[in-house]
């Protein structure tokens, strides 16, 4: 039986017709395109509290002090910044450990003078930043999942005004001293051209569950019971974004094994999508040029081209 915290991962969600992503799947990193590398490091440092774990003169990664990077920023001569209703990014969403967590973050937004949206998703308290770039991050906290609202098969989410000072205040008074142990990317949420074809793509072909679908202009999906990896919605007109935007270059889906990237491949393949061998794992590309990597959380014995890095990780 579950505990008070936890709800059995198939009480909601639609699963896809064929190939289904198994429940270990999560979010890895984001790897965004920016501007200029030494602005953006310092937003990114300053406001969000990620520190630098390695640099270049035009890539650097970033995470919590104590944890892998999270986030890659790379820049390269020209790069303009984001445009407004390209399709592709909409937000990638940094999930904190904690509700306390949360609180102490938004108390140091405040302090800083940052604009911030906010939102309670019933699901989830979450705030939203732009990077000086204007790429879209949410930083958030789930609530319990004994706490999550189903309506038959679908998950309940809504956008509700945030009790914000109810959040400052389960922080504790307590300073805000960066992105805390057990800090991840809990989703990423993408603009596209269309919730049919994105549908297709990600839920059919891919293997994610439909987990929120009446959200209107908006669909949201998962592996493993959560309330969404990915979000998809139509609010932007397009097109997609330029190779000299700043912009979103790639997202990683973490899976179990190779055994289940190659039956992802597979199934991406079937689908009459294209997919492509990496040194660590394959790279898809969703209808609209947004490209998901799938790199499986423990290497091959025998790898078949490269030696596969090893990436450790949980479900969300």
């Amino acid at each position: 039986m579950p505990n008070s915290n936890e709800m059995p991962a198939d009480s909601f969600g639609i699963a896809p017709p064929r190939f289904r992503l198994p429940p270990a799947t999560h979010v890895g990193g984001v790897h965004l395109q920016v501007s200029d590398l030494a602005q953006s490091i310092g937003y990114y440092e300053q406001v969000l509290g990620l520190r630098v774990h390695s640099a270049t003169t035009g890539t650097a990664a970033l995470g919590p002090h104590t944890s892998d990077p999270l986030v890659w920023l790379h820049t390269t001569d020209g790069v303009k910044p984001a445009r407004r209703g390209a399709l592709g990014l909409f937000h990638f969403a940094i999930l904190l450990p904690e509700r306390e967590a949360l609180g102490r973050f938004a108390a140091h937004l405040q302090g800083l003078g940052v604009r911030v949206g906010m939102a309670d998703h019933s699901v989830s308290e979450a705030l939203y930043l732009w990077d000086p770039d204007g790429l879209g991050i949410e930083v958030y906290a789930d609530r319990p999942r004994s706490a999550w609202g189903q309506r038959g098969r679908e998950l309940v989410m809504t956008t509700d005004p945030l009790d914000i000072s109810n959040v400052i205040d389960a922080g504790g008074n307590r300073p805000w001293d960066g992105m805390p142990s057990g800090t991840k990317i809990g989703h990423v949420h993408l603009h596209v051209g269309s919730l049919d074809e994105g549908e297709r793509f990600y839920h059919a072909a891919l293997g994610l569950d439909k987990t929120v679908w009446t959200y209107p202009g908006a669909l949201f999906l998962a592996a493993g019971g959560y309330h969404h990896h990915l979000g998809t919605n139509t609010w932007s007109p397009g097109p997609r974004a330029k190779d000299d935007e700043a912009r979103l270059l790639h997202w990683e889906l973490v899976v179990p094994s190779a055994d289940v990237m190659a039956a992802a491949v597979s199934s991406i393949q079937n689908a009459g999508y294209t997919a492509e061998r990496t040194d660590d794992g394959s790279t898809a590309s969703d209808p609209w040029g947004t490209r998901v990597h799938i790199i499986p959380a423990v290497a091959p014995a025998v790898p078949h081209d490269h030696t596969m890095k090893q990436r450790e990780g949980t479900s969300s």
